[in-house]
């Protein structure tokens, strides 16, 4: 006798259930260890453009640790360094041969996403020009120029006045005067080297589209540079912290408490500093592999659900 049409239906139904069930469970699992990769991914690239990577090529540093010619030996490129004082805006800068090389190049002239800062390629290496600028990604957790975008506060733009330029052998100071926000088209204030009777137009123009400046006595016979990175508030929106070079040195107010803070890190650096000893493999696998005990858990209890009910139990 035959097995009923009624029966083969229902086994048909019940097989393409289950293998529904291990296509939704795969997927499932995919999505996991996808997400899992892509929060480890971006953390990895912040990782590798905080500022902490670099602080042992730091000119003018303690005399432990690697020096600022140990960097320019990996990469001859390099040529300056930059400090914002009260920020995390510490790294060396760069130069090309077009303003394209750096944004996927690091400082030791390795492929990163997270770039370099680095000198539009139409500005001289010493910064004798009127007008030099520099290019940086804005970044979370502060990284690069990620906080360039934070002078949009009157209050960050008041109390962060100051930072340093290591160029040609020696520090020179640089006062910030103005916090601009353009767009990536403003091809007045995004043209390097502006000389001539050029000059003073150019700095009207750019006092013209601060949001926040203060009366320095900047004028056209000065050297001025633009920290320019993209923003958030708007589609191709541009930020700029404008600031002018000195051979005044200014004091960094902010080094006691940047260090106290440091110290209340050191436990989650350490962490991080484990994790990254880690084969990628393994930070991937590891999730993948909870996850997948976690959902046949559930599918075990699930199933003794279904039985118990089935036997008339009631849980």
């Amino acid at each position: 006798m035959g097995i009923p049409a009624k029966a083969i239906c229902k086994k048909a139904i019940k097989g393409v259930g289950s293998a529904i069930n291990i296509m939704v469970l795969t997927m499932v699992l995919l999505l996991i260890t996808f997400a899992g990769y892509a929060l480890w991914d971006a953390n990895d690239i912040h990782q590798a453009a905080d500022k902490s990577q670099y602080e042992i090529f730091k000119p003018m540093a303690a005399e432990e640790g690697k020096s600022f010619k140990e960097l320019q030996a990996l990469n001859a490129e390099v040529f300056a360094w930059l400090s914002v004082f009260g920020t995390n805006i510490d790294y060396p800068v760069t130069q090309g041969q077009d303003n394209m090389k750096y944004v996927n190049t690091n400082a030791e002239g390795l492929y990163s996403l997270s770039g370099s800062i680095f000198l539009d390629c139409g500005n001289s290496r010493d910064f004798s020009d009127f007008n030099s600028i520099l290019y940086g990604h804005h970044m979370e957790k502060k990284a690069m120029f990620g906080e360039i975008g934070y002078f949009v506060d009157k209050g960050m733009f008041d109390s962060r006045r100051y930072g340093n330029l290591y160029f040609s052998g020696k520090d020179h100071g640089v006062e910030f005067f103005a916090f601009v926000h353009t767009d990536a088209y403003d091809g007045m204030l995004f043209t390097a080297n502006i000389t001539g009777g050029a000059r003073r137009a150019y700095l009207d123009e750019l006092l013209a589209k601060a949001v926040h400046k203060r009366d320095i006595g900047v004028t056209a016979e000065d050297n001025i540079i633009l920290l320019s990175t993209c923003s958030s508030v708007s589609t191709n929106g541009r930020d700029i912290l404008v600031g002018r070079i000195t051979d005044r040195l200014y004091e960094d107010t902010f080094i006691n408490t940047e260090t106290n803070n440091r110290r209340k890190l050191v436990s989650a650096d350490s962490w991080a500093g484990i994790a990254g000893d880690f084969p990628r493999w393994l930070l991937v696998l590891v999730p993948f592999l909870i996850s997948a005990v976690l959902i046949l858990l559930l599918l075990i209890v699930f199933n003794r659900r279904k039985q118990y009910g089935k036997r008339g139990y009631n849980i």
